[in-house]
C-alpha cells in the first residue's frame, strides 16, 4: 500500500489536485439525480486574503501550526464527552479533513478513519504545513454546492478570494461545521454567532501573524 501511495501524495506537494474524492462522489451524485453539478476553483495560497486561512484554523484547529496530524487534547476531551446521550463532538484536525477529502470518502467507519490516521500520516511527512492548509483552503466544502474558497468568494460575495474582509473570511469559515446547509451570504443568527465568535478567536490568535512561520 505504501508503494501505490506514498508516490501521488509526494507529487501532490508540488501539483495542484483538480478535484478531490469527495468531489468527485458529490459531481457523479449530481449527475445521477440531474441536479446542479458542485462549484470549484482552485486559487494559490498567495491569491488568498492573509485572514482567511487564520479564520479557519481559529474555528477548525487552532493547534494545526504544532500538532503532527493528531491534536491529542481534542480526542481526549471528546472521549470524555462521549456517552449515549451526548452529541458527537467532532475532533478532526485540518490535516485529517485533507486526507479524507482529498483520498477518501464520507461516512463512519473503522475502515475509513484508518485509512485517514494513514494518509494523514503520509501528508504531515511528506508536506510542509502550509501546502497542507492551502490545499484544505481548495477542498473543504463551504456551502450546499460549493467547494473550496475561490469558489465560495465568487459565489457567496462577488468578488476574488484575495479581497475578502475580515467579517466575509468568518462567516466562510462559520459554514465549515455544516456546509450542506449553511450559506455564507444568508447567514443564520448562530452563524453570525459563530463569526463573530471566530473573529474573536483570530484576534486572540495574533491574527494572520499566528501562522507566519508555516
Amino acid at each position: 500500500m505504501l508503494a501505490l501511495t506514498l508516490g501521488p501524495v509526494v507529487a501532490l506537494r508540488w501539483i495542484d489536485p483538480p478535484t478531490s474524492s469527495i468531489i468527485l462522489q458529490h459531481r457523479i451524485a449530481a449527475l445521477a439525480r440531474d441536479a446542479p453539478a458542485p462549484v470549484h476553483v482552485w486559487t494559490s495560497w498567495e491569491a488568498i486574503a492573509p485572514v482567511v486561512p487564520i479564520a479557519v484554523v481559529a474555528a477548525e484547529d487552532q493547534r494545526f501550526p504544532t500538532h503532527r496530524g493528531f491534536d491529542i487534547d481534542a480526542i481526549r476531551t471528546a472521549l470524555a464527552e462521549a456517552g449515549p446521550a451526548a452529541r458527537p463532538r467532532g475532533a478532526s484536525t485540518i490535516t485529517q479533513q485533507v486526507a479524507k477529502n482529498l483520498f477518501l470518502w464520507s461516512g463512519r467507519s473503522w475502515v475509513r478513519k484508518g485509512l485517514e490516521a494513514y494518509f494523514t500520516v503520509l501528508l504531515e511527512l511528506a508536506w510542509p504545513k502550509r501546502r497542507i492548509l492551502e490545499v484544505y483552503l481548495n477542498v473543504a466544502q463551504l456551502g450546499p454546492d460549493v467547494y473550496g474558497v475561490g469558489a465560495a468568494s465568487a459565489t457567496y460575495f462577488a468578488k476574488p478570494p484575495g479581497r475578502l474582509a475580515p467579517g466575509e473570511a468568518a462567516l466562510l469559515a462559520a459554514a465549515l461545521p455544516n456546509p450542506r446547509a449553511r450559506r455564507p451570504d444568508r447567514p443564520s443568527a448562530a452563524a453570525r454567532r459563530r463569526a463573530a465568535w471566530i473573529l474573536r478567536q483570530i484576534d486572540q490568535l495574533g491574527g494572520p501573524a499566528y501562522l507566519a512561520a508555516l
